[in-house]
């Protein structure tokens, strides 16, 4: 990564470590007794980090990569700070910072360099947004070009949105949030403080909602989507993510929600706190999430459905019925030549008759052994 900070704004180590809030992770630094001055510009790869950087190792497979490593200082976990330094008998010129929870710090230290990089950007109003009136902005607000900001709006503080936006009626968005450009909001939506929302995220659409109209035969007749959508505190949605809205009442995202790109969330959907979705999940309407679930790549889920707290499911996977104990849950059928596919396929579809032929088969031989009559009662089983 390219230096993120010049060097007179480059805080020294020790600083940088109270700054980025890395308090209970219980790191402490090891090395010479200047290490804790070490100015540090910026974060960088074990192989890549240069002297004026800071680098982690989360993952001991790679210990051989610190053996070169020209950072000033690197993140890794007391036995492995141990572990190198039994394999050499030199003091390596890197600064050690210990940590039980070295891919953790590597994450705050990140923000923390991220938010100066933001603190820097310019701030204030293009002249070619167009902004309602009643619209109520907090003063320290950015608001890019060509951005829209309809009746009845409210921005707190901090709040930061790209050129090109949407904002609809009505809608709140809460401190220290981040729109990239193109993003949209439709009217009454609400997001809580400190969202990260990527280009191309669409809040607040329609909800797929249709009910059979019998005056004419195939027609569909609309069902007004009068929720909203209601999104916490700390959730970060990716590029061209959707949330429908409600069809009464509002779909919601708890907080501290993480959704990859190319998510569809459909109405009246409820997603507990801390949930995490990989890209291309699709979840149908009224399905409801509970806490702390982490959902893989792709996977489907069919409407009307509930998921208990702490439930993973692998990618791929089509959930078509409630999931209420924690643990992890995969349906993926592997992949083959389309031939063989089907074959298998189609064996899967005779399993419970090649069940019952099993089972008579296996009674024919025990009654063989023991010398009894064969009980020809079909199994039902």
């Amino acid at each position: 990564m390219p230096v993120l900070l010049a060097p007179d704004r480059a805080p020294a180590l020790s600083e940088l470590l109270r700054a980025a809030d890395t308090a209970g992770l219980g790191c402490s630094i090891t090395g010479a007794p200047q290490a804790g001055g070490l100015k540090i510009e910026g974060i960088g790869s074990l192989n890549a980090a240069g002297r004026s950087e800071i680098s982690f190792l989360s993952n001991p497979r790679l210990q051989s990569q610190l053996d070169d490593c020209r950072a000033a200082a690197v993140i890794l976990r007391p036995q492995d700070w141990d572990a190198y330094r039994s394999r050499r008998s030199d003091a390596p010129a890197w600064a050690a910072v210990l940590c039980p929870q070295p891919y953790v710090m590597y994450a705050l230290l990140a923000q923390w360099f991220d938010r100066y990089r933001q603190a820097g950007l310019p701030r204030g109003i293009h002249p070619s947004a167009v902004i309602a009136d009643d619209a109520v902005l907090a003063d320290d607000v950015h608001i890019g070009p060509l951005t829209v900001i309809e009746s009845g709006v409210q921005l707190a503080a901090g709040v930061r949105i790209g050129a090109g936006c949407v904002i609809g009626a009505g809608s709140v968005i809460g401190a220290d949030s981040l729109l990239h450009p193109h993003v949209t909001l439709y009217h009454g939506v609400h997001v809580g403080a400190r969202a990260i929302l990527h280009s191309g995220v669409v809040l607040g659409a329609d909800g797929f909602g249709f009910a059979p109209d019998p005056r004419m035969p195939g027609a569909w007749a609309k069902i007004a989507q009068l929720g909203g959508v209601r999104i916490g505190d700390d959730v970060e949605i990716g590029a061209n993510t959707t949330v429908d809205r409600g069809a009464i009442e509002d779909t919601v995202l708890g907080n501290g929600v993480k959704l990859d790109n190319q998510i569809m969330i459909g109405h009246n959907c409820r997603i507990g706190d801390h949930t995490a979705m990989a890209a291309c999940v699709g979840v149908a309407g009224s399905t409801t999430m509970g806490q702390r679930c982490v959902i893989g790549g792709a996977a489907m889920f069919g409407g009307h459905l509930t998921l208990g707290d702490d439930v993973h499911i692998s990618g791929g996977t089509a959930i078509t019925s409630d999931v209420l104990k924690a643990g992890r849950y995969t349906g993926v059928f592997p992949v083959a030549e389309h031939s063989a596919w089907q074959h298998n396929a189609a064996v899967i579809g005779q399993l419970s008759q090649l069940r019952k032929r099993l089972r008579a088969a296996e009674r024919q031989g025990a009654a063989g052994t023991s010398g009894q009559p064969t009980n020809h009662k079909q199994d039902t089983q």
